[in-house]
């Protein structure tokens, strides 16, 4: 059914550096699909306490966060939920009632993609990143089992913090370093961006790997992913974390939970 806007549609949106029409078609597609009265609309911002005031005083009732505001956002935030505060890093916003609550649904969607994709917890780990994003991805490897990790990081200070903060080693650059696992939670390869044509990692190193993970959504297929296909890896893309995150955000923002069907199909649509 055909959900009609009204004074009691209820608005729910993202903040993202750089908006897409992912999370807005996956999003209005089950609202649709489910008779929700509700509407998903994607921002930018370059006033983050403006954007979360609004939140507030608008009664919008949700807010996906994504690159590079996850961490910007917490300051402003009033409730910081276990999955979120544990890693310092939102990804969405739930208004109940003008009491801001935040969680971190990113972490959950990249462990069950591991474990879905059953990828050998006895690999080395490269994460490239020390951002929002690369917080839930070395939490999620941590937690999964892998204990041979290493952050790939420019920035010493944040990079070496995140490694030590789960006992896992930092590096400033890849190097000769050659891992099972390479999984990019930078914005490396991501449209639209400086470097949508750059490989996140050095081609010698994705040969030698034997699974490539790329966080970046837009486009599903990076250039690191559409390499490591091509090469016979196992490529695990973003368009997949952001489907699974994408679904728990759903379910908090509506306290309905879709089907897998519903999910797979939201999903496609979003892409089309």
């Amino acid at each position: 059914m055909t959900v009609d806007l009204n004074k009691d549609t209820l608005l729910c949106m993202s903040l993202s550096g750089r908006p897409s029409n992912i999370g807005t078609r996956f999003h209005n597609y089950l609202y649709e699909e489910l008779g929700l009265n509700f509407v998903y609309k994607a921002f930018t911002t370059e006033d983050v306490p403006a954007a979360i005031g609004g939140i507030r005083a608008l009664g919008i009732r949700g807010c996906g966060v994504s690159m590079p505001f996850k961490e910007q956002v917490i300051e402003h935030i009033d409730v910081m939920h276990d999955s979120a505060s544990a890693i310092d890093s939102v990804n969405t916003i739930v208004n109940e009632s003008g009491v801001l609550h935040a969680y971190n649904t990113d972490y959950q969607a990249v462990v069950d993609l591991l474990r879905d994709n059953d990828v050998d917890t006895s690999l080395s780990v490269a994460v490239a990143g020390s951002g929002g994003m690369a917080k839930a991805v070395v939490a999620a490897v941590r937690d999964t089992g892998f204990t041979d990790v290493t952050v790939i990081a420019r920035n010493q200070e944040v990079g070496s913090a995140l490694a030590e903060q789960y006992g896992f080693d930092w590096q400033a650059e890849l190097g000769p370093l050659r891992p099972g696992v390479l999984i990019n939670a930078t914005p490396i390869g991501m449209s639209g961006g400086a470097e949508a044509d750059a490989l996140s990692f050095p081609e010698e190193a994705v040969r030698a790997a034997e699974v490539v993970f790329d966080v970046v959504a837009m486009p599903a297929n990076t250039p690191l992913i559409v390499l490591a296909t091509e090469l016979g890896k196992t490529a695990i893309t973003g368009a997949s974390v952001i489907a699974l995150q994408a679904a728990e955000q759903f379910v908090l923002y509506t306290g309905v939970r879709p089907s897998a069907e519903q999910i797979q199909r939201a999903s496609e649509y979003s892409r089309t």
